[in-house]
């Protein structure tokens, strides 16, 4: 079938894509839980704390199952990568919801508060996430996780990623 061999062709994109779904929803989950709360007047920052949050998850779910066969560096000097990497992507996740916020205006008493928080979502949620979403998929596989197939599969996995020899 087609998308099997999509899938397969692009497992670590697939994989990645798992992962940022998760994220997705923690970090809106996050967001909104900060927003009508104690954050109500500071929608960026509590987009950023909700994705920096999402960042340490993604960082074990990344590590330890989408690019889990990638590596090539040290814990810490990957851990370090990954992290300024994400802090790049951070701050594209919160580009766009500035911008609406403080250039186009699109705030109460401006717009009404219905479309203040659709804004709000289309802009940080929606477009700031794909944006840093494609950014991080490119800088983890070029510059933290660089070289495919270093290490083995069988770490932290189970028996149908396992090598088979005859007789076992």
């Amino acid at each position: 079938m087609w998308l099997t061999r999509l899938l397969r062709r692009h497992h670590e994109a697939a994989k990645f894509l798992v992962v940022g779904g998760t994220c997705f929803v923690a970090t809106t989950v996050v967001n909104y839980a900060l927003k009508l709360t104690v954050l109500h007047a500071k929608p960026v920052t509590a987009l950023g704390i909700a994705t920096v949050l999402s960042t340490v998850l993604s960082y074990v779910l990344n590590r330890e199952w989408s690019f889990r066969t990638r590596g090539g560096r040290e814990r810490h000097h990957e851990a370090a990568l990954f992290f300024a990497v994400s802090a790049v992507g951070i701050a594209l996740t919160v580009l766009p919801l500035g911008v609406s916020r403080y250039v186009l205006l699109l705030r109460v008493p401006e717009v009404s508060r219905p479309v203040q928080e659709l804004a709000d979502f289309v802009s940080g949620i929606v477009i700031g996430t794909a944006v840093a979403m494609v950014f991080r998929l490119w800088a983890f596989k070029r510059f933290v996780f660089p070289h495919a197939e270093a290490r083995p599969r069988d770490a932290g996995t189970g028996a149908r990623d396992r090598v088979r020899t005859p007789g076992s």
